[in-house]
């Protein structure tokens, strides 16, 4: 038996089994698999956005199955206050102590549904959780396990009673993962497919947890050269003059989107990064940290539409 421990290809061959057992279940949508699974190697959160119905709730659903982690659902609304979803301290009366009772909050994958219809209070109280990986409740201090996740979904098209998230809160993650309609084809294999009942995503991938928990020792283990680092700097500087823009990037999209081309190079079974693993990363990291100008808006141009001409604009390393 084999005991040395597991090289970068163990990252490649994780994200194929995902990819493939993801697929009995999900047609299409392989950017979001990729993005979802990538998530989970940089230890981020995500926003999902799509319209209802083209497979957010299963695509988390079936990457906690396929890992072996838990997954929770979470449907915000305009009445959902913070205790809902961190829980509550109870008291028992026999013992005349209080014993906190945990909320959907303490999982692994959580799904926070319509993130943007709950209150500004309740968001807030998700989004603390989510940068300290704990939540507090009067006063003691509760850990989220070591695999927690969130991925929130927005609706794009129906904003209607809903509380936008500010830049402050969505620079909290590492992705926007947008979820398209399908194509004609993959559309046509989808209700093919339902004609016949279709089994629920399982743990057959024979994935564990550990292997996520390697996968992720691997992924910070990458080799980012100065000239790659460099390359990182001077795409998120490019937003802050590109005239189209008119919020640039943090400093954060920076660091965050070092990290994501780090998974993009350990997935395709590489311990370091190419100036194509920053560019296939731009868009999904950076896409919710910059703001167009209205004039661009006018004109029809799209946030990556203008986030393509500004890594145009950037000398490639070589």
């Amino acid at each position: 038996m084999d005991t040395s421990p597991p090289d970068i290809s163990h990252v490649a061959q994780c994200h194929r089994t995902v990819r493939e057992t993801i697929r009995r279940v999900i047609v299409g949508q392989e950017t979001a698999v990729r993005l979802a699974f990538a998530t989970l190697l940089c230890g981020g959160h995500s926003l999902l956005e799509g319209v209802p119905g083209v497979g957010k709730t299963l695509l988390v659903q079936s990457l906690a199955a396929a890992l072996r982690v838990r997954f929770g659902r979470i449907q915000f609304t305009p009445d959902l206050m913070p205790s809902d979803i961190i829980g509550t301290a109870v008291l028992d009366p026999r013992e005349r102590e209080t014993h906190f009772r945990a909320g959907p909050l303490f999982t692994d994958l959580l799904l926070a549904d319509e993130i943007n219809r709950a209150s500004a209070k309740t968001q807030a109280a998700l989004l603390e959780a989510m940068q300290e990986s704990a939540a507090t409740v009067d006063g003691r201090r509760h850990a989220l396990g070591p695999h927690f996740a969130v991925f929130a979904t927005q609706n794009p098209v129906e904003h209607e009673g809903t509380y936008p998230l500010p830049e402050a809160q969505l620079d909290r993650f590492l992705f926007k993962i947008v979820m398209p309609y399908p194509s004609l084809d993959d559309e046509v294999a989808i209700l093919t497919r339902h004609h016949v009942e279709v089994p629920p995503a399982s743990d057959a991938s024979g994935l564990t947890s550990g292997d996520l928990d390697a996968c992720r020792q691997l992924v910070r283990g990458v080799i980012v050269r100065e000239e790659i680092v460099a390359y990182v700097a001077a795409l998120v500087r490019a937003t802050r003059s590109d005239v189209h823009f008119a919020l640039g990037a943090s400093p954060r999209a920076g660091v965050m989107l070092a990290r994501a081309a780090k998974a993009e190079a350990a997935m395709e079974g590489r311990d370091y990064v190419i100036p194509e693993d920053v560019q296939a990363a731009v868009g999904p990291t950076l896409r919710h940290r910059v703001q167009l100008e209205p004039a661009a808006e006018i004109e029809g141009v799209t946030i990556d539409q203008a986030l393509e001409q500004a890594l145009r604009s950037v000398a490639v390393p070589r």
